[in-house]
């Protein structure tokens, strides 16, 4: 450690995750879709370290020399060491530089490495794990790096952001080594959280009665457990995606999260309103097609008055929510038939199983329904013509109108039987698209069949099931995932365990009304946000405090209403929910980060902050909040959203006591919405105002929210001691 003070107004960042330029899941959605605000905020100072896949790597990252001396000695170093690493652009929007270690090339060290974890930290490694023993290797890797790198910069401080426990074992290294980085983690979703989930406990409930090492070592991760809690506890600052998630890592890994870091999305604003109504009509069309395919042989509704929901997801057929969803489809069912409502309903579920083919029946109904659409259209041509000699006949007097003999040919009327008869159909239409691997255990086959939903001629509410990603090569559904979401009306996610849940998300960007619970990271964000979200089109079903059943009912209440609106009210309500995308993008989540970033940098570097060498700067912080408005309340009772007030100000970080609020935030102008402009709404969106004093709490709507107790002594007294200089440097401003 030097005695060199590290300037903190320009530092470097390294973020760190298993899924940078490697695609596993959502974590790889997060960090690429945030690229580019963050890139705009650190440009060149901004540096993505993953591991190196050599499938995907060549593809996704062009290669580079580095342009920082430092960085470039620190490689050669580690090169000549053994360690193969590429550094480069990764070729995505914002074209970061990134810094991919090969955990091959140091399988050698594995077990000196183990050896020194247990004498570092007591964590044991099983010796079969090799997800364990690639997360060791790269994070000693990544470790020796950040410890090689700081010995050469002396002038920058250092942040490392770090995402989910197989980044994070570099934390409690650079822990023990005082590595001169400053360590920010973020988990996405606890490791012990999911698998208790799965297992049909009253998780939330009991959550501070469960006893951690026992529940991790009973399902054999007792030691990826305490790697995820080591890096937790070993940060400077603990981060998790929603305060749903922030309840559970406070009584799992044992320490209540610094902040909260929504996830975002790149959001695209369309010039007019109406072009993403015209998407949805577009797309809408299309599972139209699918539908009369589909149902042929009992197509017997009217499609204007039909209504498209869906589930989509990872098969998890509990946490997901999934057994909820049919059971309040079954009950909707019922109650379509017995009101006399005109609306039928066909439910999709899209969730990747495991499947053998097509089903016969779903590629049949698909070219059986193509080819009488080609014989009508080459009738039809047939008639045009027919008509037009007719008239050209009459020579401009008024002559007889041809009869329906004259137009419709004995073979016109042959080939039209042939294919209205290829209609007739013996069996009811498939319930699944695909011959599934195991279909009478399947949990989701099993339970459609219990609730006895087979699409029979007199069911308003029809099931399918397509066990398999979407894309637009599909001969059966053939729309890609976006465009599939865009030409539904409602999406269901009525999740158990869902830490973020960017299906709903997705939903609410594109403008699709979306049902989530106040188990989901993201139902709690709304919640939290806007006053009555079930008239901005987002409902939130409440599995918290009420039993199962009552749940269902009032997932059921929702869509029956939801089917119960005219065509109208529902564009009103799609244009209600697509104003709803700026609260999710990246422009105004990203700031989230930046302040997660500050928090760390102060705790690492209190005296740059308060101490001696600060004082010229109060004066800087003032002029910036003069200029800025108070972050608690809202733009305007319309609410147009500036970089300024935040949706993270429910209050994500304990910045009262740190005097972090974005009022003092110093760093970069974050990107305004200036452009953007008011889109006169007859009806005003209504933002929840937070109190200054209760934004420390863990979010009011979530389980357990409560005093923020996760600041030491120390911390309190660094905040005192601050607020009173700053108290003092007003009271001598006063004088003047």
């Amino acid at each position: 450690m030097t005695d060199a003070k590290r300037d903190v107004r320009s530092p470097i960042l390294f973020e760190c995750a298993w899924e940078v330029a490697n695609k596993v899941g959502g974590i790889y959605t997060v960090i690429k879709t945030k690229v580019p605000v963050t890139v705009s905020e650190y440009g060149d100072r901004y540096c993505l370290i993953g591991p190196l896949s050599y499938k995907t790597a060549p593809m996704e990252v062009e290669a580079q020399e580095p342009t920082d001396p430092h960085l470039a000695a620190t490689l050669e170093n580690m090169r000549s060491a053994g360690v193969k690493a590429l550094y480069g652009r990764w070729l995505i929007e914002g074209a970061p530089h990134v810094l991919l270690f090969d955990t091959g090339s140091q399988y050698s060290r594995l077990d000196e490495w183990k050896g020194d974890l247990w004498n570092l930290a007591g964590i044991p490694t099983p010796p079969n794990d090799h997800e364990t023993n690639e997360t060791i290797v790269f994070g000693y890797i990544v470790a020796w790096f950040l410890g090689e790198y700081v010995t050469r910069q002396l002038d920058t401080a250092v942040v490392a952001h770090f995402h989910e426990w197989q980044a994070g074992l570099a934390i409690p290294l650079c822990r023990k080594r005082h590595v001169d980085v400053t360590t920010v983690f973020t988990t996405h979703a606890t490791l012990l959280g999911r698998y208790l989930c799965a297992g049909s406990v009253d998780f939330y409930n009991n959550l501070q009665y469960f006893d951690v090492d026992h529940e991790a070592g009973k399902r054999g991760i007792y030691h990826r457990y305490c790697i995820e809690r080591s890096a937790a506890h070993c940060a400077d600052v603990f981060t998790t995606v929603s305060h749903i998630t922030a309840y559970e890592s406070e009584h799992l890994l044992k320490r209540k999260p610094d902040g909260v870091l929504p996830n975002g999305l790149n959001v695209v604003k369309f010039q007019a309103m109406h072009e993403f109504q015209n998407l949805h009509q577009t797309a809408k069309a299309k599972i139209h097609e699918f539908a009369r395919g589909h149902f042929y042989g009992h197509f017997n509704f009217s499609l204007d008055d039909t209504l498209y929901m869906f589930t989509a997801g990872r098969y998890e057929y509990r946490n997901k929510g999934v057994d909820m969803y049919i059971e309040a489809l079954a009950r909707l069912n019922f109650r379509l038939k017995k009101s006399g409502s005109k609306a039928n309903v066909i439910a999709f579920i899209i969730m990747p199983a495991a499947t053998h083919s097509y089903t016969i029946d779903a590629l049949k109904g698909q070219a059986v329904t193509k080819q009488l659409r080609d014989t009508v259209a080459e009738i039809q041509n047939r008639i045009g013509a027919r008509l037009f000699e007719h008239a050209i006949r009459s020579n401009g007097e008024h002559g007889t109108l041809p009869t329906p003999d004259d137009l419709l040919s004995e073979e016109d009327k042959v080939l039209l039987k042939r294919r209205i008869f290829a209609l007739k159909r013996n069996a009811l239409p498939p319930v699944t698209t695909h011959n599934m691997a195991d279909d009478a255990n399947d949990p989701i086959l099993n339970q459609i069949r219990r609730v006895q939903l087979f699409n029979n001629d007199n069911d308003r509410v029809k099931i399918v099931f397509h066990p398999d990603f979407l894309n637009s090569n599909n001969p059966v559904l053939g729309l890609d995932y976006e465009e599939f979401v865009r030409g539904c009306h409602l999406g269901v996610f009525p999740s158990y365990y869902e830490p973020w849940g960017y299906t709903p998300a997705e939903c609410t960007v594109m403008g699709i009304p979306s049902v989530t619970t106040n188990l989901s990271g993201f139902g709690c964000f709304m919640q939290d946000l806007i006053e009555r979200p079930e008239d901005e089109g987002c409902y939130i079903v409440d599995r918290r405090s009420q039993s199962v059943e009552d749940s269902v009912s009032q997932l059921t209440d929702c869509i029956f209403s939801f089917c119960q609106k005219t065509r109208r009210q529902r564009i009103n309500q799609r244009n209600r929910v697509e104003r709803l995308s700026p609260l999710l993008d990246w422009k105004n989540l990203g700031i989230e980060y930046s302040k997660a970033r500050q928090l760390a940098l102060r705790r690492a570097y209190p005296d740059a902050f308060y101490g001696a060498g600060a004082e010229g700067e109060e004066e800087e912080f003032e002029m910036g909040m003069e200029r800025m408005m108070p972050n608690s309340v809202p733009a305007s009772p319309r609410w147009r959203m500036s970089g300024i007030a935040t949706p993270g100000d429910i209050g994500t970080l304990t910045e009262e006591m740190q005097a972090l609020g974005t009022s003092d935030y110093r760093g970069h102008p974050w990107p305004s919405q200036a452009d953007d402009e008011d889109e006169g709404y007859p009806f005003p969106l209504v933002m929840k105002v937070r109190s200054r004093a209760s934004s420390v709490m863990s979010g009011a709507s979530t389980p357990g929210g409560g005093k923020s107790n996760s600041l030491s002594e120390g911390d309190l007294r660094q905040a005192d001691a601050a607020l009173s200089q700053v108290n003092g440097v007003n009271g001598v401003n006063g004088g003047h």
